[in-house]
């Protein structure tokens, strides 16, 4: 049996103000955040008119994966749908079902293992499922961390930056990948029980070292960024704007801030970077500059593509890391028993 379309399952994203507080609600809920908390987040969005760049960027990604789907001959509709706002991904399903899909295949925004950027994911499959009567069977395409046409379109990224450093200054320039922060918990129950854990921060890491070896930097840093939660709980360090004054110390006075956790320009990438490690860097009178994420590029399309051919035509992955990344799951089904437990919730 074949597959009749594409969902691209994403996180989602306010498209106007007075979705700000619904949205973040429905991200938290549950997880006893206080409504102060989600107040300073969602200034964080209304400076940018209430707006989340994701909704766009993911709708960008569509079109170009649609002319790359009609350069190859391939005639799978895609379809778009999310865990936190509209499009919500129960309501796409439904008109997928309504539109006689019985099966597709579903590529998730999140190019890692660990609960957030894979199991939960299956868990969307999974609820969506239930609420859609009939629904039509789900295929999530594997981890594709270290995709070699990611790890291209990071490099030239990369590449690109260092020029926007002055001159004078990007023969020492440090190079700098962050990814998004996690509970230390968490990601100690990333991956397989029989693998130790630290999947996610390791995929990080190697994703790290593929563009550093592109791009011929033998010295890089991997830290992270946008953390939340309480405070009394730990999550992986160092802060990239605490690690900004830890360079600072040492005389580096340029920075080149990869994104390498991030599929597309959304607002944790401008907020976190181009705002509040941008305006530490000018405080500690560093240049730096910020290579841009993949989603905009032609080669991502055309990643996607490739993952929907390992189904269609059996085509062999391309993977060029040594870090394990993990398959394709049916229907919500984790790819092992206990694989990437959910953290249990500190209050």
């Amino acid at each position: 049996m074949g597959f009749d379309a594409v969902l691209l399952l994403s996180f989602g994203g306010p498209e106007r103000p007075e979705d700000v507080m619904p949205f973040l609600e429905n991200v938290t809920r549950g997880r006893g955040v206080p409504r102060a908390r989600l107040e300073e987040v969602a200034q964080h969005y209304l400076h940018f008119g209430g707006v989340s760049p994701i909704n766009a960027l993911n709708r960008d990604i569509i079109a170009a994966l649609e002319a790359e789907f009609a350069t190859r001959g391939v005639d799978l509709p895609v379809y778009f749908g999310n865990r936190n706002w509209h499009p919500m991904a129960e309501d796409t399903v439904e008109t997928m079902r309504a539109d006689g899909v019985r099966r597709a295949l579903v590529f998730p925004t999140s190019a890692w293992g660990g609960y957030s950027g894979c199991r939960q994911y299956d868990e969307d499959i999974v609820r969506v499922r239930e609420k859609v009567t009939d629904a039509p069977e789900l295929v999530k395409l594997r981890q594709y961390f270290d995709h070699p046409l990611l790890i291209e379109s990071f490099a030239d990224a990369i590449r690109a930056a260092v020029q926007d450093i002055p001159a004078d200054r990007r023969e020492r320039a440090r190079l700098v990948f962050t990814a998004h922060s996690i509970p230390v918990s968490a990601d100690n129950s990333a991956g397989p029980p029989d693998e130790g854990g630290k999947l996610y921060s390791r995929q990080v890491a190697e994703a790290a070292r593929l563009c550093a070896a592109a791009t011929g930097f033998a010295e890089y840093d991997v830290v992270w960024q946008s953390r939340s939660g309480p405070p009394q709980v730990p999550w992986l360090e160092p802060d990239i704007v605490d690690h900004l004054d830890e360079l600072s110390a040492t005389g580096v006075d340029a920075v080149v801030i990869c994104p390498v956790g991030f599929v597309s320009d959304h607002l944790e990438v401008v907020w976190d970077l181009d705002n509040e490690a941008r305006e530490k860097a000018g405080e500690l009178g560093m240049a730096f500059a910020r290579a841009a994420t993949p989603g905009s590029d032609p080669r991502f399309a055309r990643l996607i593509a490739e993952l929907v051919a390992e189904h269609l035509t059996d085509v062999a992955p391309r993977r060029v890391g040594t870090v394990p990344g993990y398959g394709c799951t049916v229907n919500g089904a984790p790819c092992a028993v206990g694989c990437c437990e959910p953290p249990r919730r500190t209050r």
